[in-house]
């Protein structure tokens, strides 16, 4: 099957869901399997069909083959499992904005705030989507059937999983987004930034949400973040503080980035989304109206 494409520019392209579906023969890994020598193995055999393709080229389509076997693991723990939250795919902000999952009122909160901070002084409210958004149990069951689990992997599968968050749009309450989960195959010192940083800000407009509606007792906001490979510098580098938690002498300083998890196979996978998933990971927090 060709799931390379030659450009108008003499270049080849990665077809990255038919290279996915095809390399993997449609078929789930091994759980024990690692996925960097998983993707190791496709990039051998993706260049032996075509020796221009680039490391780079291949480097951009892991990412999307990561969050994919992300997607499937966190759909079949959903089904598998009672009362789970459902972790679900994002696009790019370019694409969509998050808060648009919101109820109009919660959503316009936000845009005022927008507003506000672009009127009142030289800087904009930018805010960039995590790679994951974790929705309550109650409203993704209403949501979504609850089928089979993902065994077989087809294009068709990989267009719902990115889409699935369509069927949310303008239907969360305050409590329904419990969270969200950014993945990275590998941790740069640029990506711990920007990490540090989404987690920092959802923390803030979550906030923020809290104080313009007066929820004394919220659930709280779990931000988390997994990559192929975590060693003692990653999880140094995403210690830090959530900036509007110091703000504030009526509240703990919270962490930006609650948990830092090593992903690499499947087996880590389920381990991994068994903790981020369970209901009770989510502990209201103290109030700041003390």
């Amino acid at each position: 099957m060709n799931y390379i494409k030659k450009l108008s520019s003499g270049k080849s392209q990665i077809i990255k869901d038919l290279a996915f579906c095809s390399l993997l023969k449609s078929s789930l890994p091994d759980e024990s399997e690692k996925f960097n020598d998983l993707f190791c193995e496709f990039d051998k055999q993706l260049q032996d069909i075509d020796s221009r393709i680039t490391t780079g080229a291949l480097n951009n389509v892991h990412g999307d083959w990561y969050e994919w076997l992300l997607a499937i693991s966190a759909w079949n723990h959903f089904i598998t499992n009672n009362k789970s939250n459902l972790a679900i795919l994002l696009p790019n902000v370019s694409q969509f904005d998050v808060t648009k999952l919101y109820i109009d009122e919660l959503n316009k909160l936000i845009e005022d705030l927008r507003e506000k901070v672009s009127n009142s002084s030289d800087v904009e409210l930018i805010s960039s989507n995590p790679d994951f958004v974790i929705i309550d149990s109650e409203i993704a069951e209403k949501t979504f059937a609850k089928e089979k689990p993902i065994t077989v992997i087809t294009q068709e599968t990989l267009a719902e999983l990115q889409t699935l968050y369509q069927q949310l749009i303008g239907l969360c309450k305050f409590n329904d987004i419990v969270g969200f989960v950014s993945v990275k195959t590998s941790f740069r010192p640029d990506r711990r930034l920007q990490i540090a940083h989404e987690g920092s800000l959802m923390k803030a407009l979550y906030i923020h949400l809290q104080t313009r509606q007066w929820i004394l007792n919220p659930k709280g906001l779990k931000y988390y973040a997994m990559a192929t490979e975590v060693g003692p510098k990653d999880r140094n580098a995403l210690r830090t503080v959530a900036t509007h938690s110091i703000t504030t002498v009526h509240s703990l300083p919270q962490a930006a980035v609650d948990e830092v998890f090593e992903v690499n196979s499947l087996k880590q996978a389920y381990a991994a989304l068994a903790q981020v998933l369970s209901q009770s990971s989510l502990q209201p927090q103290e109030s700041v109206f003390l």
